[in-house]
């Protein structure tokens, strides 16, 4: 059964979402946009980030991609971890730039020795996939595990994949169960995902499919795919819960629905046979 990696954040993070500066609640004025410039223009670190966020935006100013990114590196250049961290999403995705991992691993890295956990995160995806630097799974595992004691819920899913496949680490099954319900117990849907395969596998803990049924549910729940096709694969089969045909219909098609070509057919077979 596949076990899923967090391979990135979504694109819509770098442009007016996670770790750029937070939106007003209301447009400034001129008088306020004039005298944000002046502070950034006179090199405060903070300004140059906030007013990049305006810029990406359109937040009081029209919107301009490559003036974001100027003032974006005018703070990062400071040692503002928002903005390497910002800037670092912004190269690995080629976001209105040529996309450059090199540059990339170079915010990136920047940011992580701050202590920044979603630069941790993100430069260990890097090593993961050999994006900038040479594939190194136990670097990712180190940066990851730097993350994952921050709280962060990605870099705890994918340590667990690194102990469930024995990348850059010793195998330890006990392990990736430990680090996919830490991330799960914060509602990270792929750790749910994966914590329900591993009760539905029996791998490194006794077969249960009541408990993997639990954690597909709360995966299902929040719109994952494959947990809803696996519901109905359960329910169609009655693992861990009462046999339900109509049921494992309904899952097949929110499978179907969310992109899951494998629930589409269950979903049409079902059909046929006057579920």
């Amino acid at each position: 059964m596949k076990v899923f990696l967090i391979c990135a954040l979504c694109s819509t993070l770098i442009f007016g979402t996670a770790k750029a500066a937070p939106p007003s609640k209301e447009t400034p004025t001129s008088q306020e946009i004039q005298a944000l410039h002046l502070s950034a223009e006179q090199g405060n670190a903070d300004a140059q980030f906030k007013l990049g966020g305006m810029y990406n935006g359109g937040t009081g100013v029209r919107q301009d991609y490559a003036e974001a990114v100027k003032w974006f590196r005018l703070a990062a250049n400071q040692g503002n971890t928002n903005a390497q961290f910002v800037l670092g999403l912004v190269y690995k995705l080629g976001i209105n730039v040529t996309q450059d991992y090199a540059e990339a691993v170079k915010w990136f890295q920047l940011a992580a020795d701050q202590g920044d956990s979603m630069a941790q995160f993100n430069l260990g995806l890097m090593y993961y996939f050999g994006e900038g630097v040479r594939q190194d799974y136990a670097e990712a595992v180190k940066l990851y595990r730097l993350a994952a004691h921050q709280g962060n819920a990605n870099a705890q899913n994918n340590l667990g994949l690194m102990y469930k496949n024995g990348y850059g680490v010793r195998q330890d099954y006990a392990e990736a169960l430990s680090c996919y319900r830490l991330a799960a117990d914060q509602g990270n849907s792929i750790a749910q995902f994966n914590l329900g395969t591993m009760y539905y596998n029996g791998k490194g803990i006794r077969q249960d499919y009541a408990e993997a049924v639990k954690w597909f549910q709360l995966a299902a729940d929040q719109g994952h795919p494959q947990a809803q096709f696996l519901l109905g694969v359960i329910y169609s089969n009655g693992k861990g819960v009462k046999k339900n045909k109509k049921i494992a219909k309904e899952w097949f098609g929110k499978s179907c629905d969310n992109g899951e070509q494998k629930g589409c057919d269950e979903y049409r077979k079902l059909k046929e046979q006057g579920y």
